[in-house]
């Protein structure tokens, strides 16, 4: 693939994402194209989604998850440091572990 294709992509996908964080609240229809549109970019040009990027979509249903409208993230308490993300969709919880 060339580089200035895969350049392109990765604007797009970013700026899709973007706009769907912020349109969230208040037309969450269009934040879930948005963001199936970025996901799309990734895959019909074989581009490996950024970590922050595929941070804001379910591991399980795959749906958008925007943080604090439709998903519910807590810090963990236990010895192990962790943020757990729960889908408000599919109710699937997972974590990601905080290194020190």
């Amino acid at each position: 693939m060339k580089p200035a294709i895969r350049k392109i992509a990765l604007e797009r996908m970013y700026l899709l994402i973007g706009n769907a964080i912020s349109n969230a609240r208040t037309n969450p229809d269009l934040s879930q194209h948005q963001a199936f549109l970025a996901r799309r970019i990734s895959t019909r040009h074989k581009i490996r989604m950024p970590f922050d990027l595929r941070m804001v979509f379910c591991k399980k249903c795959k749906s958008f998850i925007a943080p604090g409208v439709n998903s519910r993230i807590r810090l963990g308490r236990s010895s192990v440091k962790s943020i757990r993300i729960s889908c408000n969709f599919c109710e699937h919880t997972y974590r990601k572990i905080i290194h020190r």
